[in-house]
């Protein structure tokens, strides 16, 4: 710590503030004194598997209270789980989870940091960057055999999800098994003084602690924090289940899709996604609950400022929401219109064709249902009919919709 840190029940009030579980608020506060006495910050861990390619808002979560300990002189400790990713984290799945190859992995992690930058101070004084390939990859039979001599099936059982699983018959492989004690072992090799995770990671996390304490080593505090549900309402966000906003999505998009949350998830979307102190969250939901559809809708709007906001830049999500009123309350087209080039050659083509070749639909039988809705239209001109064929004059510097919220200017070139 090289600036003067603040008193520990400061710290405390701001590290705790919507955290789940603390395990335990004395341990922190004891090391958090220690720290400050040291002048040497506290090493926090979290792990992030690169098993897609993209951050989104759930994943911030715990990353911006990550920013938190690094703001108050703390030093993130980031796990790349490159190793374990190709394992497949078991959390929350009722089936075991394809292994991804190592160029999967590998391109998936390539992209991480650069997005880690918008939540996480990268200063290499704040910020230290592993993969877990590093202690994983090399270790030897022995050592898996001392690592695996370190717990019992019963134990690994107590996991609700392998629990569950157990029970209804389905199948879990000895790898799955495996997976918190090898992510526990991050926890001993980067010597972390505290882990944060998700609800869904606290298990895991524990797993870390009691091996530390096995090895010898002062056992981490543990640190959850809620899951964010996902555009659903229904469950928790995964760009695998589609209900997911990207930390570097356009901030047109981010503003639409807020707005698109039901108004039960306008509470703890505004305690996780904002970043906003607990006093400013505490009025923002109290306004929120206690007032008619128009206030309701007001705090909606907040809250899609401030997203859009927190990722862009001051003043992107006025912007964003202006276009959010142009696209939606007077029907207009998007003024950055996307377009899509398509090769003369292939026309003519039906209706569900054309949203599909345009990127509007993710398959066939998506593109004709939103033909079957009359939600399909070029120029404002609805099509009824999925197999209605369409030329290249009728395509050609037109505006094509599929849906509220998906646009793009067609333009049909020749050759390939």
């Amino acid at each position: 710590m090289t600036a003067a840190p603040l008193p520990v029940d400061e710290q405390m009030a701001i590290l705790t503030a919507g955290c789940v579980d603390v395990i335990s608020e004395s341990d922190l506060a004891e090391r958090l004194e220690e720290a400050i006495g040291s002048q040497r910050g506290l090493r926090v861990k979290l792990g992030v598997d690169p098993t897609a390619s993209d951050l989104h808002l759930g994943s911030a979560v715990v990353l911006s209270k990550l920013r938190q300990f690094q703001d108050l002189g703390h030093v993130a400790v980031l796990i790349i789980g490159d190793f374990t990713a190709m394992v497949g984290d078991p959390t929350g799945r009722s089936a075991t989870r394809p292994r991804l190859s190592r160029d999967e992995v590998d391109r998936h992690a390539a992209t991480y940091i650069d997005q880690l930058g918008q939540i996480l101070d990268l200063d290499p004084a704040r910020f230290e960057v592993r993969r877990n390939s590093e202690w994983l990859q090399v270790m030897g039979m022995e050592e898996v055999l001392r690592l695996t001599g370190s717990t019992t099936v019963a134990r690994m059982l107590e996991r609700n999800d392998f629990a569950t699983r157990y029970a209804q018959g389905d199948a879990i492989s000895l790898t799955e098994l495996l997976y918190p004690l090898l992510q526990g072992w991050d926890s001993v090799e980067v010597e972390a003084d505290v882990e944060l995770g998700g609800t869904d990671q606290l298990f895991n996390n524990l797993v870390g602690r009691r091996l530390q304490h096995q090895e010898g080593r002062r056992p981490q505090v543990v640190v959850t924090m809620p899951l964010l549900e996902g555009l659903d309402g229904v469950q928790k966000m995964s760009k695998s289940l589609g209900n997911a906003i990207g930390v570097t999505e356009a901030g047109n998009e981010m503003f639409a899709k807020t707005m698109s949350i039901p108004d039960t998830l306008v509470p703890s979307w505004l305690r996780l996604t904002t970043g906003w102190a607990p006093d400013e969250v505490g009025r923002a939901v109290t306004a929120f609950e206690a007032g008619d559809g128009r206030a309701r809708n007001a705090a909606k709007r907040a809250l899609a400022r401030r997203i859009v906001d927190r990722y862009h830049a001051p003043g992107a999500g006025e912007a964003a929401e202006s276009e959010f009123d142009r696209v939606f309350k007077r029907h207009a087209a998007p003024s950055d219109l996307a377009v899509v080039r398509l090769v003369a050659d292939e026309f003519p083509m039906t209706v569900w064709q054309l949203v599909v070749r345009s990127g509007l639909a993710p398959s066939n039988s998506q593109a004709r249902r939103l033909v079957q809705q009359g939600a399909v239209k070029l120029d404002g001109v609805a099509y009824g009919d999925a197999e209605a064929a369409v030329t290249r004059a009728d395509a050609d510097g037109r505006r094509l919709q599929a849906g509220k919220r998906k646009w793009a200017a067609i333009e049909v070139v020749t050759g390939s």
